[in-house]
């Protein structure tokens, strides 16, 4: 974008020309998640940065107006147009940048959904997970193991006796974590397939929240892959938990993986 400001000679004795000013700038769409759109009563933002504004200038124009993201900073990290970005990416006009606190450690019944030729399987969903249909999704012939992993909502959390749980995501990045997640694992294990589901909203005592199915032709590798996948997982993908207690409810802090670059 460029702002230019013309002074008429009239305008100013003793001015013999026009006086021309340019500014250049880029506008960009902000999007908070979990606690950060809490903390800054928001979910979405427009800002207008000088040219050459970085990722992390956003991150400082926003922690300038709510200190309580400063105090968080080295916990979040931020993404460009659904990426993982360091401090200092260079943002351009029309950039969406997402801050993103700590994790929680469509089509049918899918919000998002990214399925390989080769038959694996990621998606979100705000129902319940549907197992069995999964299961025969993926499970092949020549298969002699399948292993599900489910991570379900227990009715406790630090002493205090758990409600019920709400989970978001930046959904767009997060199924596409996932599938990369997926499909680097499949490529250095002897699998067939791999099935990694996530569900988002309002869930209850004993529901599943993630589902990770995998395939192989032993039980070794099947194991092995499903728990590295619900490990990655919860240290990469872009997805908060809510926990409501009887007397309150709080956002559950986790870690990113080291890999990310966090502000």
């Amino acid at each position: 974008m460029v702002n230019i400001h013309v002074a008429h000679p009239s305008a100013t004795p003793g001015l013999r020309g026009a006086s021309v000013t340019m500014t250049l700038s880029v506008t960009i769409r902000i999007l908070f998640f979990g606690m950060l759109k809490d903390i800054t009563g928001r979910a979405s933002d427009s800002l207008e940065m000088p040219e050459g504004a970085t990722a992390g200038a956003v991150f400082d124009h926003y922690a300038s107006a709510f200190p309580p993201l400063d105090t968080a900073r080295r916990s979040i990290v931020v993404a460009v147009n659904q990426q993982f970005a360091a401090r200092d990416q260079t943002l351009r006009d029309g950039d969406e940048i997402a801050l993103l606190p700590p994790v929680s450690g469509g089509t049918g019944p899918y919000t998002h959904v990214l399925e390989d030729p080769a038959g694996h399987f990621f998606a979100l969903t705000r129902r319940p997970i549907d197992i069995p249909a999964l299961r025969a999704r993926a499970l092949t012939p020549e298969d002699g193991a399948i292993v599900v992993f489910e991570g379900v909502v227990r009715n406790n959390s630090g002493g205090r006796r758990t409600l019920f749980l709400d989970y978001e995501g930046y959904e767009p990045m997060a199924v596409e974590v996932m599938a990369r997640i997926g499909r680097d694992i499949a490529g250095t294990s002897r699998i067939t397939r791999i099935a990694i589901v996530h569900r988002l909203g309002r869930m209850e005592i004993g529901e599943a929240s993630v589902v990770v199915l995998v395939t192989a032709p032993h039980r070794v590798a099947a194991f092995a892959a499903a728990l590295e996948g619900i490990n990655r997982l919860k240290k990469l993908v872009p997805v908060w938990k809510k926990e409501h207690f009887a007397d309150g409810e709080v956002w559950v802090e986790g870690a990113w993986d080291p890999s990310v670059a966090e502000l």
